[in-house]
């Protein structure tokens, strides 16, 4: 399914921080949000989810603005694993998972054997299977975001929306979250701070810088040595990975570029 972010304003406290952002995902396609601190990522993710209002602007899922579906219509269309994540769930693995099906459950509704099978399905894609008894707030936060991101799988949306997905995940994790992205080939739309992983996995990115979109394109056309200056600050050098062929970047942590505005 296609989302579409079209002129979005976003004001928090009186202060416009999103301005005029366009973005978009066509369908299965996944598409990367990168920038520095600040740069508005996670206020155009939480639009993207609801849990922020636009000023202006809307969010389109398929065509249909998202503000005028249902909120229960809302979570089956759009499952997301923001960056503010409960860690005092008193609930065990399994139970969290589940709650990624009460979009499509009437109220007091029990769980039904599809239902079983998605959770268990979910929590064997993230390699959480055998934890299911375990009690969420006793697990690492790399075992945390694993199983957050096992909910939103279970919610069965046609959209994924990731805020920093990697973060507290080791190596090996990492690259396992990533080829699964790819692997489903869902409609996934994610912010990320490792720009090689977003060169890795991403079909487009968007790059944000001062609540604007400065770039948008392939990440080869995007992650150049001029932009990388400009947006991020840094000297580096963008090269062909040896594995993969994918854009890799090259920093130099000795002589970083000094920051200049982006016209």
């Amino acid at each position: 399914m296609r989302i579409a972010v079209e002129d979005l304003d976003v004001a928090l406290s009186g202060r416009t921080v999103v301005s005029g952002v366009r973005i978009v995902a066509e369908d299965g396609e996944i598409a990367g949000l990168v920038g520095p601190n600040g740069s508005g990522k996670s206020t155009v993710l939480r639009t993207v989810y609801r849990h922020l209002r636009p000023h202006a602007g809307r969010v389109l899922v398929g065509g249909t603005d998202i503000r005028a579906l249902s909120p229960a219509e809302s979570a089956r269309q759009v499952a997301a694993l923001p960056q503010e994540r409960g860690s005092d769930f008193e609930l065990s693995v399994r139970e969290v998972v589940a709650m990624g099906r009460t979009p499509y459950k009437r109220a007091f509704a029990g769980e039904d054997r599809g239902d079983a099978g998605l959770v268990e399905s979910a929590l064997e894609r993230v390699g959480m299977v055998g934890a299911g008894r375990r009690r969420f707030s006793a697990l690492s936060g790399g075992e945390r975001q694993r199983v957050l991101l096992a909910r939103a799988l279970a919610q069965d949306p046609r959209v994924l929306v990731l805020d920093e997905p990697t973060n507290h995940l080791d190596v090996r994790h990492q690259v396992e979250l990533l080829a699964l992205l790819r692997e489903q080939r869902r409609t996934t739309l994610l912010a990320l701070h490792d720009l090689n992983a977003a060169a890795s996995v991403c079909d487009r990115l968007h790059v944000l810088h001062g609540g604007a979109v400065v770039a948008s394109g392939t990440p080869r056309e995007v992650l150049t040595a001029d932009l990388l200056a400009e947006v991020f600050g840094v000297r580096a050098a963008v090269v062909e990975h040896p594995l993969t062929g994918d854009p890799l970047i090259a920093f130099d942590h000795r002589a970083p570029a000094a920051l200049t505005p982006v016209s």
